[in-house]
């Protein structure tokens, strides 16, 4: 029996993908689409290397399965901007080189979009309480704040 596919709209590409309703949104992500931004960490949605934004919330994508992504807008690290026009929170991070070994860095830089985007001017302990289930095992914490909040005066500043 063939399975209808799924309509997965990713970073505003739409996708018509034929897997198993079950499979976790990183396999189609990172297998079907070539999406490499989420990573792979612990597989059980708590290291934050696999997050993405769906309808502009941060969310697991390891444990979260394609057939209740069908219908909504998600976006990976590839979605927020490019080599060459980097999202401000992107470019926040190379300014303040918030990372060592980089496999945390998606899920950083994702949540902090979405924190950013509910809350455009955390104070830091709002910023680190935000990031508190994003693992990192380098110690880069202290830059990555530092890059959460040179990212919320970037935005203060765009919309002055």
């Amino acid at each position: 029996m063939t399975q209808a596919p799924i309509r997965l709209t990713v970073n505003g590409r739409i996708h018509d993908v034929t897997a198993e309703r079950q499979t976790p949104l990183l396999y189609v992500l990172r297998n079907d689409l070539g999406l490499n931004g989420p990573k792979y960490g612990c597989g059980l949605g708590e290291c934050g290397t696999c997050t993405v934004l769906i309808d502009g919330t941060a969310a697991r994508s390891c444990v979260i399965p394609i057939n209740g992504c069908a219908g909504r807008d998600i976006v990976t690290l590839e979605g927020l901007g490019t080599r060459d026009k980097p999202d401000v929170v992107q470019q926040a991070f190379i300014e303040e080189q918030a990372a060592q070994c980089g496999y945390c860095l998606n899920g950083m830089i994702m949540t902090t979009k979405a924190l950013l985007a509910i809350n455009p001017q955390p104070t830091e302990q709002e910023a680190l309480a935000a990031l508190r289930y994003n693992l990192c095992r380098c110690g880069t914490h202290v830059e990555i704040l530092r890059a959460v909040m040179r990212a919320s005066c970037k935005l203060a500043e765009a919309r002055d």
